[in-house]
C-alpha cells in the first residue's frame, strides 16, 4: 500500500488533529484507489490531485482490505477486472465488514459487458458504475461529493464528542461545591447548572446548523441519485437519510426541555 499526497510524493498520512491553542488543523480525507495497473493509479491521482485529499494506493484487493483494516476512507474507487481477488469479490469483502460496510464503492471497468455486468456491480454493493474511458472531470465531481459529505460527517462527530465531554464534566457530583468547606448555599447548587447551560447550549446551537447544513446538501444529493434511476443509487440515499435523521433524533434529545422519558 502506497499513500501519495496530491502533489505526487510519497509520505505519511495525514492525521488532521487539533492543534494548540485552539488552532485546528485542517484534515485530510483519504480517497483508496485499488487497481492492478501503475500506470492506471497514476491516471486516477492525476485527476483527483485537485481534489487536494490524501491518496492511497492498493495494487490489489487484498492490499485493499489491509488498508481498510487500519485506516478510514471516504470513498473507494475499485477496479472490476483484476487478477486474483477481483472488485466483486473485494467489494464483498468491505460490505461484510461492519468497520467498512458504509464506505462508498465507484467501480471503473475497462470492459462493458451489458446490463447483466453492470447490475452485479451494483449487487456487490457499488454507488456508481464507470466504465472507462471516463470523463475525469465527471469522475473528480462524484468523488468531491463522496468526500464532502465524509468531511461533514467528521466534523459533526468531533462536536458531538465535545458536547458529551462538556456535560459529563458538568454532570452533579463531578465538583465538590466552591472550596470554602461549608456546605453549599443556594448559590453554589445553581452555580454548576448555570455553568453547564451556558457551553453547552451554544453548542448545541453550532451542532444544530452544521447538521443543517449536511441535511440540505444530502437532500440535493438524494434528488441526483433519484434522477439516475439506478437501484444501489436509491439505496444509498435511503441509507444517508436514515444516517442523519437519526443524527437530528439525538440532538434533539439534547436540547433544554426535552423529553427524556424518564
Amino acid at each position: 500500500m502506497t499513500v501519495t499526497s496530491t502533489t505526487g510524493r510519497t509520505n505519511t498520512a495525514n492525521t488532521g488533529v487539533t492543534g494548540r491553542g485552539g488552532q485546528a488543523k485542517v484534515q485530510k480525507a483519504k480517497i483508496l484507489l485499488v487497481d492492478d495497473r501503475p500506470e492506471n493509479l497514476l491516471a486516477l491521482e492525476a485527476i483527483l490531485s485537485a481534489l487536494d485529499q490524501t491518496l492511497v494506493r492498493a495494487a490489489s484487493g487484498e492490499e485493499a482490505l489491509k488498508a481498510l483494516l487500519t485506516d478510514d476512507f471516504a470513498v473507494i474507487l475499485l477496479d472490476v477486472q483484476m487478477p486474483g481477488m477481483d472488485g466483486f469479490e473485494t467489494a464483498a469483502h468491505i460490505k461484510r465488514r461492519e468497520r467498512t460496510r458504509d464506505i462508498p464503492i465507484i467501480f471503473l471497468t475497462a470492459i462493458n459487458h451489458g446490463p447483466h455486468h453492470t447490475f452485479r456491480g451494483y449487487a456487490a454493493g457499488a454507488v456508481d458504475y464507470i466504465s472507462k474511458p471516463f470523463d475525469p472531470w465527471v469522475l473528480r465531481a462524484k468523488v468531491s461529493v463522496f468526500v464532502e459529505l465524509y468531511m461533514k460527517n467528521c466534523q459533526l462527530k468531533e462536536q458531538a464528542a465535545l458536547l458529551r465531554l462538556q456535560l459529563e464534566a458538568g454532570a452533579p457530583g463531578s465538583a465538590g461545591g466552591n472550596g470554602q468547606g461549608h456546605g453549599p448555599a443556594q448559590g453554589d447548587a445553581a452555580a454548576p447548572a448555570a455553568r453547564r447551560g451556558a457551553p453547552a447550549g451554544g453548542l448545541l446551537a453550532e451542532l444544530s446548523a452544521r447538521l443543517a447544513a449536511v441535511e440540505e446538501q444530502a437532500e440535493a444529493l438524494t434528488k441526483q441519485l433519484d434522477e439516475s434511476s439506478d437501484p444501489a443509487a436509491a439505496a444509498t440515499a435511503t441509507h444517508l437519510e436514515r444516517k442523519l435523521s437519526g443524527l437530528r433524533r439525538a440532538l434533539d434529545a439534547l436540547e433544554p426541555g426535552a423529553p427524556t422519558g424518564g
